[in-house]
């Protein structure tokens, strides 16, 4: 059924809220990456087997009817966010959430929640002696504003009839019918929407210059969902959870800058948002959201997707519109920028699925709103992953110039083991923030200021026990893998700088090492090619910076301070809790361990390899690393 009219879309979306608001209750399964690799599938399946068991009026979709006045509303949602207690199931309309449901749970969550109203104590967030039943009053969900995000973990994933019931495609009606393009771009500008993506570049400023192309025969509109931070899943998460907002957001965007084509580049390690993708688009095509004449207006846009090979380097633009072509993933010079000459040598916007997800927000709600949230030149929130040593990983959303201590500590739960450290932000491009960052208002301008990059919104938290100058390594070991190498700074230079590291991890680094490290870095960030080279060496930089001592005490003393790098600790066997077991030396592959029955072993240093077998296996701890 094409809507093919304004009319005929309020119509439709008033009759997909009454059926949303028929269902008593909703149970929301979290369908996100995470909760699907705990087994909420399975929960999903159970759930349903459980209704049906007790002839209970069960509807999977707001489109299938259910000959009852009530039905109980089951359905595959996003990511709910607090990852680290996965499987996750919300119950409606209390706002109940449960937390590492199981299998065998399902039958009573049926029979306490739904047919008695009970809450099962045990299954809902417990801290500090006391329980949360209502996910709104979580802490970690308390301190959050969600806008991108807002739809993630409420309304069905795969549904554009609960999209459109809850509000969606309502921007794009006011784009279309209320507003001239000029007025759009006015209002993202107004707004001081910057690109989620890293740069922060003003989006309205980017559409008005592919807009000012009035004679192009063609102009395209690209949403980069490559996102290939170690540990970043937000645009993942949105794809999943609420496709239809981002699609939204880029139709919005067509009709803004004059474009009639897009393309979607996500990378193919992402089967379940490729999948939710293409159906979205397919939905939207049906009821005529996508494709020509869009809802009458003789306006049209269409949307392919393009999967990716996982390249690192595709995040950057002029490399993610090259693959796109079929050729191989290699930033060029600029300019031209991709405003004026991008995909196919013509005009094109590319922003990243967060930038989307909030256009259409800004729309409805105008720009004046969203300038309220977050500080100046900052305006509107950002999605981070929490990933590392926190207690509670997973995805937020916060305003901008939120303060690191709140992430970490208030939202996050601090660190889950010994002392916090330090947070590795943005990825192999960004830099670590240290104890003295921890009160930094994070938007684009501050982090910039002290060396560091928001990037995409990926957050490692680091405790005591992490080495800096091994996290330096790991990620220059990534880089190196990951260029392109079409400029020589960044082909011959960070396998120099990870070949130095390597060095200083295994014990054989001299201190001269350490101004080379810093003389190389920098002309790696002055002289590469494109953004991500320039950026590539960010975390040698900022440990460098605030973490010097530790690289010192690997070069001069041989010593790891926090004793990760194998090469530099020594295994011993304290002889007060030693019970001559004789475990350690039974495990031990090279013979260096020795020691009579019931009697302390020690341990030959020259044999030894550092394998850590004594130490994973001894039954009183015994063995240490100094």
């Amino acid at each position: 059924m094409k809507l093919n009219s304004r009319e005929a879309l309020q119509a439709f979306r008033s009759e997909c809220k009454a059926a949303l608001d028929k269902q008593k209750y909703k149970i929301l399964v979290c369908g996100g990456s995470g909760c699907l690799a705990a087994g909420s599938k399975k929960i999903f399946d159970c759930l349903n087997n459980a209704l049906v068991s007790r002839g209970l009026p069960v509807q999977l979709s707001i489109e299938e009817h259910v000959d009852h006045p009530e039905p109980v509303g089951l359905k595959t949602c996003g990511c709910h966010g607090l990852c680290s207690l996965a499987p996750l199931i919300r119950i409606e309309p209390a706002g109940i959430l449960y937390m590492k449901v199981q299998p065998e749970d399902c039958d009573e969550i049926i029979e306490r929640t739904i047919l008695q109203g009970e809450v099962i104590d045990r299954l809902v967030y417990h801290d500090n002696g006391r329980a949360y039943s209502r996910q709104e009053d979580i802490p970690f969900y308390k301190s959050q504003t969600r806008v991108a995000l807002a739809n993630c973990g409420h309304i069905a994933a795969e549904s554009i009839e609960e999209y459109i019931a809850v509000g969606g495609y309502s921007a794009l009606e006011k784009a279309l019918f209320d507003m001239t393009p000029d007025e759009v771009i006015a209002e993202v500008s107004d707004s001081g929407l910057r690109g989620r993506g890293g740069a922060g570049f003003p989006t309205g400023k980017k559409w008005s210059q592919v807009a000012a192309h009035k004679d192009a025969p063609v102009k395209y509109i690209v949403c980069n969902g490559d996102e290939g931070d170690p540990g970043a899943f937000m645009d993942c998460s949105i794809m999943e959870g609420d496709p239809h907002k981002m699609l939204e957001g880029m139709i919005i965007a067509g009709i803004a800058c004059g474009a009639t084509e897009a393309y979607i580049y996500v990378r193919a390690e992402y089967p379940n948002a490729v999948k939710r993708l293409s159906k979205a688009i397919e939905a939207a095509e049906k009821y005529g959201i996508v494709g020509d004449d869009i809802f009458g207006t003789g306006k049209s846009f269409h949307i392919s997707i393009s999967k990716g090979a996982g390249a690192f380097v595709c995040g950057e633009g002029s490399a993610l519109t090259a693959s796109i072509e079929g050729q191989r993933g290699m930033p060029r010079t600029k300019p031209p920028r991709s405003v004026d000459h991008g995909l196919f040598n013509a005009p094109t916007s590319l922003n990243n699925v967060e930038t989307f997800a909030n256009v259409p927000v800004i729309i409805n709600r105008g720009a004046a709103w969203y300038k309220s949230i977050g500080t100046e030149n900052n305006s509107g929130t950002k999605a981070f992953s929490l990933a590392g040593n926190i207690k509670n990983t997973g995805l937020i959303e916060v305003p901008m110039g939120t303060t690191l201590r709140e992430i970490v500590f208030n939202i996050g739960g601090g660190v889950r083991t010994g002392t916090f450290k330090a947070v590795q932000i943005g990825g192999p491009s960004g830099g670590c923030l240290t104890e003295e960052h921890l009160d930094l208002p994070l938007d684009f301008d501050s982090t910039k200021k002290i060396g560091a990059i928001i990037g995409s919104g990926g957050m490692i938290v680091m405790g005591d026990d992490t080495c800096m100058v091994e996290i330096a390594r790991f990620f220059m070991n990534f880089t190196k893998k990951e260029s392109c190498g079409k400029c020589n700074t960044c082909r011959e230079g960070i396998p120099r700088i990870q070949a130095i590291l390597e060095r200083i991890t295994h014990g054989t680094g001299e201190m001269e090492d350490l101004d080379m490290l810093q003389e190389l870095s920098s002309v790696v960030k002055s002289c590469s090619l494109c953004g991500l080279g320039k950026t590539a060496t960010n975390p040698v930089l900022s440990t460098l910076k605030y973490f010097k001592d530790e690289y010192v005490a690997h070069v001069r003393d041989k010593k790891c301070p926090a004793g990760v790098c194998r090469s530099l600790c020594t295994m011993w066997i304290d002889p007060l809790k030693c019970i001559g077991c004789t475990k350690c030396a039974r495990n031990c592959p090279t013979g260096a361990i020795s020691g009579e029955l019931r009697k302390p072993h020690t341990i030959d240093p020259e044999k030894c390899i550092k394998c850590r077998e004594c130490k994973l296996g001894c039954p009183k701890h015994a063995i240490k690393e100094v």
